[in-house]
């Protein structure tokens, strides 16, 4: 039984990145574009929003992580999930981006309101906000894939 690929019930589940390389490394180029310009602890900010909103815990441990590593404290780190009721520890563009976040990870129930992208695009530029979409679009892919693949959270294979 592997500790990498195992659901709760102990079922084997696919090696993703093995089974499907392509499409594995299609998603790694996404990811890295959707990136590029944007600040890195904002990057992080939005991962760590969307994996909570989708309980991926494989995602979330793997993005608090690589904040801490970029410098995030824990005061925002624990502030996240109630970022609403802590607004003083996020910057407004911050905000903006988390509203965002939250209203594209969970569009099945009520779409994207258009105050809050309204809210967005006028924290971001176009280019910014494009990027900003397509991060919060790559982590929900991501944190789907983990969730799919039964992935445990702690074990990053990424070196």
């Amino acid at each position: 039984m592997t500790t990498t690929n195992t659901h709760v019930t102990g079922t084997a589940r696919l090696n993703f990145a093995k089974t499907a390389p392509k499409v594995f490394r299609a998603l790694i180029g996404f990811d890295a574009a959707a990136r590029e310009g944007l600040d890195p602890a904002l990057v992080e900010l939005i991962q760590i929003r969307a994996s909570h909103l989708n309980r991926c815990a494989y995602c979330l441990h793997m993005h608090t992580n690589d904040a801490r590593k970029a410098g995030e404290t824990e005061d925002r780190l624990h502030m996240v999930p109630v970022w609403r009721e802590a607004r003083h520890f996020f910057t407004e563009r911050e905000q903006a981006a988390l509203a965002l976040t939250e209203a594209v990870t969970l569009v099945a129930d009520g779409g994207v309101p258009e105050e809050v992208y309204a809210q967005a695009a006028g924290h971001f530029d176009e280019q910014e906000l494009a990027h900003v979409l397509s991060l919060i679009l790559a982590i929900n892919t991501w944190n789907r894939v983990a969730l799919s693949t039964a992935k445990v959270a702690g074990t990053d294979e990424r070196g």
